[in-house]
């Protein structure tokens, strides 16, 4: 037995880099087995590169379009190859400041390398002999990208957003299968950068998870970009002809092929379960992943999972968040118990943010005469026009009043949600957010408006009651 540890954590990605951290502060003796590099998907594969590649799709289309802030446009042919470099190099810096193993180390954290395996309750197989022992095992292996039984594809050859930041400078041309938030970042960064790019969608609409009036705005916005988005799209098989990749399927017209240098499957994600030895200990597992239980507690009571691997929320935040909970539930039971609501973002331009219930699913939940939908158009919002940004809206949804969702598309969605997440977890009514002084010219300045409508709406109704009741 190499050593015993009050914690293992498997995989020293973004749920295993909090947990190590807490529970190095908390004076326990703490083991982590990582078969890869410290960082995970997100600083590798991830959020990371997306971001940074993001960022310059945006500068490329802020010059392109500089017109609308009284400037001198610069359409000219971009080189992508220092995009590529500066997304590793930022990868770098980010590497070497924080997500290394010396910075874990420096806290007493031990650092095992090589495949993990579960043994016993409490015991991991690192390699092929060395064993160690935790009183609690936190496994945070996460997940990788799926890739449909699509008849050819392997043998044409893809890019998934894992193999995407091997390359050395974007294709020229790009068809992205899968229509969720990587496949749509992905789409727009690729055709700001000058990459002729088509999304192929399986659904009826892209993003189906979040509020449809504000994706309608953002597929409108998406394809006057040049993004082609081909919805309600059955794919049959790949073929190569000429070195060009040839995508066939069927569309609501008929048969359809789509001819492109490299194909992107975004189709969803994997759990990395495969190896640890979960079904030999009794643990069950689905296709989201390892089941847990409120506490992150998988059916071995003394093995936990939190992230990508649990498949509850496929986000680096919420790895992070579950993470930090199972551990304050292995050592200080029930302090983190219940349900908890999950906030996200898809970093398009405009970001479209989500938190809670959508309109739709509120009217489902609740009494119709319950619900409100309040809206603020940004074309009315005066930051939003000296930012010459006002496509999108913040769209907050009540249920007596009590706030229960809320979604914005606006250039800095991602920002904004935030309050509207606290105020949900606070339970919240919208209009107790009137009396919170917003900051002018802000965004969010558009919150305290809405709040103070609803307060409005609320007292022109005791009112009316009061006068009916005479």
């Amino acid at each position: 037995m190499a050593g015993r540890y009050d914690l293992v954590i498997v995989g020293m990605g973004s749920g295993g880099m909090v947990a190590a951290e807490l529970a190095a502060t908390l004076g326990l003796r703490v083991a982590v087995v990582e078969r890869d590099r410290v960082g995970g998907d997100c600083l590798w594969t991830g959020c990371v590169p997306s971001k940074a590649l993001l960022a310059s799709a945006k500068a490329a289309h802020v010059m392109r379009h500089a017109d609308r802030y009284g400037l001198t446009p610069i359409d000219e042919p971009i080189d992508t190859a220092p995009v590529f470099a500066r997304v590793r190099a930022i990868q770098a810096a980010i590497a070497a400041a924080d997500d290394n193993a010396s910075r874990f180390q420096a806290q007493g954290i031990e650092f095992h390398w090589g495949a993990a395996r579960l043994t016993a309750p409490t015991r991991v197989r690192v390699g092929d002999s060395t064993e160690i022992e935790g009183r609690f095992i936190l496994l945070c292996t996460g997940s990788r990208p799926s890739v449909p039984p699509i008849a050819g594809l392997d043998e044409a050859g893809f890019l998934t957003s894992e193999t995407l930041w091997e390359r050395e400078r974007a294709p020229a041309s790009l068809v992205t299968i899968g229509g969720g938030p990587i496949a749509i970042e992905l789409a727009q960064a690729f055709v700001r950068l000058g990459t002729a790019t088509t999304v192929l969608q399986r659904g009826s609409r892209i993003l189906p998870r979040d509020e449809p009036e504000l994706v309608d705005t953002l597929a409108a916005r998406l394809r006057e970009e040049g993004v082609v988005l081909e919805l309600d799209v059955q794919i049959d098989r790949v073929s190569v002809e000429e070195g060009m990749k040839i995508v066939h399927g069927r569309g609501s017209q008929g048969p359809r092929s789509w001819r492109t240098e490299e194909i992107l499957v975004a189709a969803g994600r994997t759990p990395n379960i495969d190896g640890l030895g979960l079904e030999q200990l009794g643990i069950e597992v689905n296709q989201r992943g390892v089941v847990v239980d409120d506490r992150l507690r998988t059916t071995v009571r003394s093995i936990s999972a939190a992230g990508d691997l649990a498949g509850r929320h496929l986000f680096t935040h919420s790895a992070g968040f579950e993470a930090a909970r199972a551990v304050r539930n292995m050592f200080f039971p029930g302090s983190s118990d219940g349900a908890f609501i999950v906030p996200w973002c898809t970093f398009t331009d405009p970001e479209l943010a989500h938190i809670g219930l959508t309109a739709a699913q509120a009217r489902e939940e609740h009494a119709a005469g319950d619900v409100h939908v309040w809206r603020h158009d940004l074309r009315h919002s005066d930051r939003a026009r000296a930012e010459s940004a006002g496509d999108g809206a913040i769209t907050i949804v009540t249920a007596k009043g009590r706030i229960v969702g809320a979604h914005a598309l606006a250039w800095a969605a991602g920002e904004l949600i935030n309050e509207l997440a606290l105020a949900i977890h606070g339970k919240l009514k919208l209009s107790e957010l009137a009396s919170v002084v917003h900051v002018y010219p802000t965004l969010s300045i558009a919150i305290q408006q809405l709040a103070g409508e609803a307060g409005y709406a609320k007292a022109q109704r005791l009112k009316w009651l009061t006068w009916v009741a005479r």
